[in-house]
């Protein structure tokens, strides 16, 4: 298994990430949290919203243990797993007039959000992957299109195929943690309006999830496609003769029939 630290340099040395890549694990109960974890209610003063808290991490490069106490955002504790479902998230009224048209097509939206069991773990810990001190379940990158794309061909070095991944374009915490843990395949995460507003995802970022179990595959598929010629910064074919302006070909003429001391032609 590849250590964090370096799976950090390879995605830094291939990818050139604007934030950091995340490293997040999703502790049980009872479990003890990183001494050097902010929490968002006591040290902060504040809640976050679960995308808040990944956000924070992937641009301060602080880590963060975000609890049931320290959530703010209802659907993103429901997709943790820091609370049971009521009426309220099922019937479809949160999605009813801003995400769907009718209840009941809320209730479909809200029955396919990918949550953890309640009750299952009490804390997101996430931290920068090159300097994460705990065991992670998966790695988030955000970054825009073409090095999301990048990701996916390096998922799929050695396995060949597509990856397949789906969108809600709301709480995509839950696409980000609780689809990647439930398949433990990479995922492409469309990020929602919440992540948008509230985490300050910028409109040219989406993110790419890479469960622990295959971080190293993806480096390798990272390397390997590099060395096969397939890069970011993407690279841009060169090799031609430009169509130019008639008067920039004129000026040409001139100059070479000036520098032989023939007339233009």
């Amino acid at each position: 298994m590849i250590d964090l630290k370096t799976a950090a340099e390879h995605l830094q040395t291939y990818l050139r990430p604007q934030t950091f890549p995340v490293a997040i694990r999703m502790a049980k109960p009872g479990e003890p949290l990183p001494e050097r974890a902010k929490r968002p209610a006591g040290d902060l003063g504040v809640r976050f919203a679960n995308c808040q808290a990944i956000s924070m991490v992937r641009r301060y490069g602080w880590t963060l243990a975000l609890t049931r106490e320290d959530s703010h955002c209802g659907p993103g504790m429901l997709g943790l797993g820091f609370g049971r479902e009521l009426p309220l998230s099922q019937e479809g009224s949160l999605c009813q007039g801003m995400y769907t048209e009718t209840a009941e097509a809320g209730a479909r939206s809200e029955a396919a959000v990918d949550r953890l069991a309640p009750g299952e773990f009490h804390a997101l810990l996430a931290a920068p992957l090159e300097r994460c001190e705990f065991e992670p379940h998966l790695v988030c990158v955000y970054g825009n299109p073409a090095q999301i794309m990048r990701l996916v061909q390096a998922a799929l070095w050695k396995r060949g195929g597509k990856l397949t991944s789906s969108f809600g374009g709301r709480v995509d915490c839950a696409e980000i943690i609780g689809t990647t843990m439930r398949t433990n395949e990479c995922q492409v995460i469309l990020p929602c309006s919440g992540d948008r507003i509230f985490g300050q995802t910028q409109d040219h970022e989406l993110a790419f999830t890479i469960p622990l179990r295959r971080l190293e595959e993806v480096c390798e598929g990272l390397r390997g496609t590099h060395r096969g010629g397939i890069r970011y910064p993407i690279t841009s074919f060169l090799e031609y003769q430009a169509k130019l302006p008639p008067t920039y070909v004129e000026l040409r003429r001139q100059l070479e029939a000036e520098e032989t001391g023939t007339p233009p032609s």
